[in-house]
């Protein structure tokens, strides 16, 4: 037996978020944040997010309501977990902090916006377009399906510690897309073509449940941010390099 159900929380929109995204759109090469990924916090919106999703949860009836929270060590990730748990004292407020969480490593490409890339190191930017985004590794970094092997071990210990139980997992947008490679037993192709056409929103809820506490897990809700716009909160979209997902 394992765990019943996953419920799979992207952080909060995040500084990084804010200065990625501008970057992009001015054609900047360089992310101006000043500060390592791992220090990165959330952002006066971001807060918000987290806050909403916290009360939101504070809502749902007793039997939904998580019984563990497991989370990447990140700043924005951490903030996420615990300002949701404190509006909501039905949530544990111990947070099972775990590295395997973490975002995927980008190497001598962190901080680079995609004209960045090009601009800086071409080679990498053609070897990127070849492998696509499941099997290219940056140098010094993590390619999809590095990341997607840490998560298969952490999924196992999730299991171990959970019999029977929901958990939340607060992390990150590719960890979230990765998660449900692993649980779904989804194909590469499957995988892309979902990142290909869809990112996942800040602060938002995927849901994967298996009632028998083994097997394949069924995907319930996929990138859901229904509890932000009901609690008032922002809704916020940064979707990072989708122009580089396929091989090509």
């Amino acid at each position: 037996m394992g765990a019943i159900e996953l419920i799979l929380i992207r952080h909060g929109e995040s500084a990084g978020n804010v200065a990625a995204t501008a970057a992009q759109r001015s054609g900047a090469e360089v992310i101006d944040i000043g500060l390592r990924d791992p220090d990165v916090p959330l952002s006066e919106a971001g807060v918000e997010q987290a806050r909403a999703l916290g009360r939101w949860l504070a809502n749902l009836p007793p039997d939904q309501h998580p019984e563990s929270v497991w989370c990447s060590p990140y700043l924005r990730a951490r903030q996420t977990a615990e300002l949701t748990t404190m509006q909501d004292p039905g949530t544990p407020q111990d947070l099972r902090i775990d590295e395997r969480l973490r975002d995927r490593e980008l190497g001598i490409l962190d901080l680079l916006t995609s004209a960045g890339v090009a601009a800086r190191f071409p080679e990498e930017a053609q070897r990127r377009n070849w492998l696509g985004k499941f099997s290219y590794r940056p140098p010094g970094g993590e390619s999809w399906a590095d990341v997607a092997l840490r998560l298969r071990s952490v999924l196992r210990d999730l299991d171990d510690e959970e019999d029977g139980k929901r958990v939340a997992v607060v992390c990150h947008d590719a960890v979230i897309m990765l998660i449900r490679y692993v649980c779904e037993r989804l194909s590469e192709q499957e995988l892309l073509d979902i990142a290909a056409s869809t990112s996942v929103r800040n602060a938002s809820i995927t849901r994967l449940v298996r009632p028998s506490g083994q097997g394949r897990w069924a995907l319930e809700s996929f990138n859901s941010v229904d509890h932000l716009e009901s609690g008032g909160a922002p809704v916020t979209e940064h979707a990072g390099d989708e122009d580089h997902v396929h091989p090509r």
